[in-house]
């Protein structure tokens, strides 16, 4: 019976598996489902509600959102190669950072060492999913990008308190952020900029795990939240543009262009007992004046004839870069009519024994050269007297401390520059010619820039057959007011010879208007050049203006100058000065023909 009940199972379990099928096929094939019904037809992308699309598709990078977002593939790829070691870099700069940090909270509350136990950033990469460029007529580059980051990173910090050892674990971190970089400014020293800034464009989304001695910190009801959206804030006020984080890459002093930062007034009153270097008559002196590391060419004085002790008492004004280092050079000379000068004595000057807006008298005696070991300086060569006095311009007051420290104060300057304190006194326009686009001409095309105002004229270098010549050439104007009325001409002209003799074209000139870069301080602008078909003059002016310059508005001579000078020295040393009384006295002018204390609304 065991054998025979076996092998009748066997061969119901085949007849039975053989119905089933049938039945099966039977069924599928000749009955139809009653309730199921039909699939609505597809939609587009287009016409989807934004609610329903971001259900669907919760990821979508900027590229797609954004046309003017570029795919950034290759970048991830490059990300991913390199994170290994960019892990290990990046590990070590957090080392190296908190260290100090951490060495300040070591023997506070009870805390003996705080150090990392384990350190890394997991094998997962961030991407990017998405890199806009902008356009901009500074130096700079402008780029934004969208970040994110689910990784797997493993920090640990142990902190002993007591006798007790605490860890915490950062596991699981989640960031999704959009940032905006800027290179800047562009610099001839390699990586070719000098830092770089970072914000972010919208508040960042951010989540992780938090174990403290292997308890889950974040499993504790509401203290996620609270955590992810404190952390948020706080990165957010930090870095939520317009505050940035400014990561410098080269040493300020490094390829950097150095602007001016204030004007040095010097007035060169006179000499005595110079050398004759003439047989028959006394010496011809005049002075050559100049600040050392500066290319511009040096200022003269009127020449003095036939005297050994002559008054000058002539004022020039040099534009100063950097007052710690820079020098103020002087070199007396006998004119001759004929051949080269004599040289009758020089000094030099360092503007770092000069306090700002603080004028000072010196009596210096005249040597051969610079060298302590020159044996010629041992000759007496006279003396020369003058006055100087440094004045910062009104942006870079801040560099500089002096007898004056109200410009230190933020709201001050803000508020004197709504006062128009940039339309008084002397002031410094920098021209700076950067480029120019379809400059075509009939001949020829080796364009070069002349810039005139007030008469002055400075042209930049030529730059052979090109029709896009780039120039980023610097003119300085000084002037002893602002020029509100004036017109500042630049024309692109181009030169060539021709049979031994220079032909030059014009290909177009430009007009602007001073009054805006008065006013705002800066304008760099593309001007369409009038008389060319298509082309393009790129421009950058700037106004720098002192932040005292009613201190020396009009002249010395003048009583209220006098008056102004004794209380704003005074009142600068007691550090007290009142915005209101800056206002006050910044609004009247003393008639030149009056001799009392009358006064008149300016």
């Amino acid at each position: 019976m065991g054998f025979l009940g076996s092998l009748l199972g066997i061969f119901g379990f085949g007849i039975g598996i053989s119905v089933g099928l049938v039945i099966g096929y039977f069924l599928f094939i000749h009955f139809e489902p009653r309730d199921v019904k039909d699939l609505p037809e597809s939609t587009p992308l287009d016409e989807i509600e934004p609610s329903s699309l971001v259900d669907l598709l919760p990821e979508l990078p900027l590229w797609v959102m954004n046309p003017d977002y570029e795919r950034v593939d290759w970048f991830n790829e490059f990300i991913a190669n390199m994170w290994p070691y960019l892990d290990k870099a990046i590990c070590g700069i957090i080392k190296s950072t908190t260290k100090p940090i951490f060495a300040e909270y070591i023997g506070q509350y009870q805390i003996k060492s705080i150090e990392f136990e384990q350190l890394t950033l997991g094998t997962i990469p961030p991407r990017f999913h998405g890199i806009k460029v902008h356009h901009s007529n500074e130096k700079e580059l402008v780029f934004e990008f969208a970040v994110r980051w689910a990784g797997n990173p493993n920090i640990v910090v142990a902190l002993k308190l007591f006798s007790l050892q605490l860890t915490v674990q950062l596991i699981d971190f989640q960031m999704a952020a959009t940032a905006r970089a800027t290179l800047k400014p562009f610099v001839p020293t390699f990586p070719c900029f000098s830092s770089i800034i970072v914000s972010l464009t919208k508040k960042p989304e951010v989540d992780f795990g938090l174990r403290v001695i292997g308890g889950d910190l974040m499993a504790i009801p509401g203290l996620h939240h609270f955590v992810q959206e404190t952390i948020c804030k706080q990165v957010a006020r930090l870095y939520l543009w317009p505050q940035t984080l400014d990561i410098p890459i080269l040493d300020s002093s490094i390829g950097a262009v150095k602007k001016p930062v204030g004007i040095l007034h010097v007035k060169v009153l006179r000499a005595q007992k110079l050398l004759n270097t003439d047989f028959l008559s006394k010496s011809d002196p005049y002075v050559k004046l100049s600040l050392g590391g500066d290319r511009l060419p040096a200022k003269k004085t009127t020449v003095k004839m036939n005297t050994l002790n002559p008054v000058w008492n002539e004022d020039f004004k040099l534009t100063v870069k950097d007052p710690e280092s820079q020098v103020l050079q002087l070199h007396l000379y006998d004119w001759e009519k004929i051949g080269a000068h004599d040289k009758l004595g020089m000094q030099v000057v360092p503007l770092k024994l000069l306090n700002p807006y603080e004028k000072k008298e010196l009596t210096l005696d005249l040597v051969h050269s610079t060298n302590p070991n020159d044996p010629q300086n041992k000759k007496a060569r006279g003396q020369i007297m003058l006055e100087m006095s440094f004045i910062p311009f009104q942006e870079d007051s801040k560099k500089f401390s002096g007898p004056l420290h109200i410009h230190e104060r933020k709201e001050s300057i803000s508020s004197l520059s709504d006062d128009n304190y940039s339309l008084r006194g002397a002031g410094l326009l920098l021209v700076t010619v950067i480029g120019a686009e379809d400059v075509e001409g009939k001949h020829h095309t080796n364009p070069y820039a002349v810039v005139v105002l007030r008469g002055e004229k400075k042209k930049t270098k030529a730059r052979n057959k090109t029709w896009n010549p780039k120039w980023e050439e610097e003119f300085q104007f000084v002037l002893e007011e602002a020029p509100l009325k004036d017109l500042i001409h630049i024309e692109v002209k181009s030169k060539k010879r021709r049979f031994g003799f220079r032909s030059k074209e014009l290909l177009g000139y430009v007009d602007i208007q001073l009054m805006d870069v008065i006013y705002n301080g800066r304008i760099n602008e593309k001007y369409h050049l009038i008389n060319s078909k298509d082309g393009i003059l790129h421009v950058d002016i700037r106004w720098k203006v002192n932040l005292y310059a009613i201190w020396h508005y009009k002249n010395n001579n003048n009583i209220l100058s006098v008056i102004l000078q004794v209380v704003f020295e005074r009142v600068g040393r007691m550090q007290t000065l009142s915005l209101p009384f800056v206002r006050y006295i910044g609004c009247f002018q003393m008639r030149p023909s009056t001799h009392n204390l009358a006064y008149e609304l300016v």
